[in-house]
């Protein structure tokens, strides 16, 4: 396989969103042009071992490492991308009605830092495209997770009804749901993070599917909050809370612009601190996957031993390339040995279980 570094000197000279346009161009395709070469790299690459194999809210997941939303929003790359080495991959964040997001330029990279900034705009296929596209890949041969928003025309007392006819439209054609109200990229979108509008989606999602429902929330809302809409989502059925999403806090990062949200090596301790405060009263009560500023097997595996399940990846995978997926399963691998751990269930929150 072309060493990513090289395809990585040409990709960032182009603008971020023209070169994330070229990647998914290849990766759309590279299933038609080249199975044979996709299918010799997951052999090689894919990792598949009992130690870091789970099965979670009854998806069985080969390998801890998933695909945050945001990189496939129309469910386009599945293909290429579990050939890649992802355990899941969360496609999304989708809407109802097609979407362009937020006017131009909206995606900026930082490449001294390792971080992006993007304020993208749920800019989507809408879900009639992206469901008939997903409906002939569906059941998958790894979990799949639907990533679902509002449309931004959408007013927010109305937000709840774009929910429903989502999850009606994608609970057969996903293992598990996300709901993402914490982009900062939509307006007045985080102002549905709070108890009300929790209770009630979840009591609504509960009469639509019984498929595990998980709720993403953002790193800029003190841990109080956290908990307190977590735990309403707890006791309406959620079975899951993905920490973090994107960043409003400009300071982390150097010249960075004042909207949009940022991921990356600058998210890092912001969103480890977040998730080891949220985890260590929500531990054993709900399933917890950490994203937020993880690209190496070190920091995985820290987020693992304070209560993930399951990680996420974004920045690092588009930094560092494909590798990076194997390099951290082969590292958790490594480092449960280390521990004398054998298998990855031991490791989760055995750092909570020292206090």
């Amino acid at each position: 396989m072309v060493d990513y570094q090289n395809i990585k000197k040409i990709l960032f000279k182009l603008e971020p969103e023209n070169a994330h346009n070229l990647a998914e161009f290849i990766f759309r395709y590279a299933p038609f042009v080249s199975p044979f070469m996709l299918s010799i790299y997951a052999k090689k690459h894919f990792i598949t071992d009992e130690s870091i194999r789970q099965n979670i809210e009854g998806i069985d997941f080969l390998n801890p490492v998933g695909l945050a939303a945001g990189f496939d929003k129309n469910a386009t790359m599945i293909k290429t991308l579990s050939s890649l080495g992802f355990g899941h991959i969360e496609y999304g964040t989708l809407t109802p009605k097609p979407q362009s997001g937020n006017p131009k330029p909206r995606l900026f990279r930082y490449p001294e830092f390792n971080s992006l900034q993007n304020a993208m705009g749920f800019n989507n296929d809408g879900m009639q495209e992206i469901s008939k596209r997903v409906s002939k890949l569906y059941p998958y041969t790894i979990p799949l997770g639907a990533n679902i928003g509002k449309n931004k025309v959408t007013p927010l007392k109305d937000a709840i009804e774009d929910y429903a006819v989502l999850i009606d439209r994608f609970k057969d054609l996903a293992d598990y749901l996300v709901i993402n109200i914490s982009s900062p990229n939509t307006k007045g979108l985080r102002d549905l993070q709070n108890e009300e509008f929790i209770k009630a989606l979840f009591d609504l999602a509960l009469k639509r599917t019984k498929k595990p429902i998980f709720l993403k929330i953002a790193p800029d809302m003190s841990i109080k909050q956290a908990l307190s809409i977590s735990n309403v989502a707890l006791n309406h059925g959620a079975k899951g809370i993905i920490a973090t999403n994107t960043t409003i806090d400009y300071s982390l990062l150097a010249n960075a612009k004042d909207f949009g949200g940022i991921s990356g090596e600058v998210l890092k301790q912001k969103s480890y601190n977040f998730f080891k405060s949220l985890s260590k009263e929500l531990f054993g009560k709900i399933t917890l996957i950490s994203v937020g500023g993880i690209s190496s097997p070190d920091e995985a595996y820290k987020r693992i031993k304070i209560g993930a399940s399951l990680v996420q990846i974004y920045s690092s995978f588009i930094f560092q390339g494909p590798k990076v997926i194997e390099d951290i399963n082969r590292g958790i691998i490594k480092l449960l040995k280390e521990d004398g751990f054998s298998h990855i269930g031991e490791a989760i929150g055995a750092d909570l279980e020292k206090r």
